[in-house]
């Protein structure tokens, strides 16, 4: 597989979407309820936040053959707010690719500590690149609880 690293753009929405709404139907589904599911799938629909991140974070793509597989952003300099991986290329080295780029952003950054919020499929996957869980939370989302980690790294 050749895999190229980009920038994201408003054009790549559809496909981004498209990766996060599959990845969290087949990959999440097995920690969390058919109603979490399908209520945080449906943040796919949000077209306005989806543009927000874009415009406003440091957002990048994973491509091979000219499709996305993945895709990861940073907020705040240091927040790793998303890293989705295609439901078909999991376990492939896409999602470590993608961490290591949001990693030395965060050092360009001038920080020395990424912190996120992980679900409870993503915790072994951090933990195995050293993230540190700094608590165990419940987050409420569109009326439903959420059972997720706040982790971090030193880098």
């Amino acid at each position: 597989m050749e895999l190229k690293i980009r920038q994201a753009t408003l054009e790549d929405i559809p496909e981004i979407t498209s990766v996060f709404r599959d990845t969290i139907r087949a990959i999440n589904s097995k920690d969390y309820s058919e109603k979490q599911i399908q209520v945080w799938a449906s943040g796919a629909n949000d077209l306005d936040k989806w543009e927000d991140r874009i415009k406003n974070n440091y957002f990048i793509v994973a491509e091979n053959e000219d499709r996305i597989v993945g895709f990861a952003y940073l907020k705040n300099g240091n927040y790793f707010d998303g890293l989705f991986v295609h439901k078909d290329y999991q376990r492939q080295g896409i999602a470590i690719k993608l961490m290591r780029i949001i990693e030395s952003k965060v050092i360009t950054n001038g920080y020395e500590i990424i912190k996120s919020d992980v679900s409870i499929t993503a915790l072994p996957f951090f933990e195995d690149q050293y993230y540190i869980v700094e608590k165990k939370q419940k987050k409420s989302f569109k009326g439903l609880v959420f059972e997720n980690y706040i982790v971090y790294k030193e880098l």
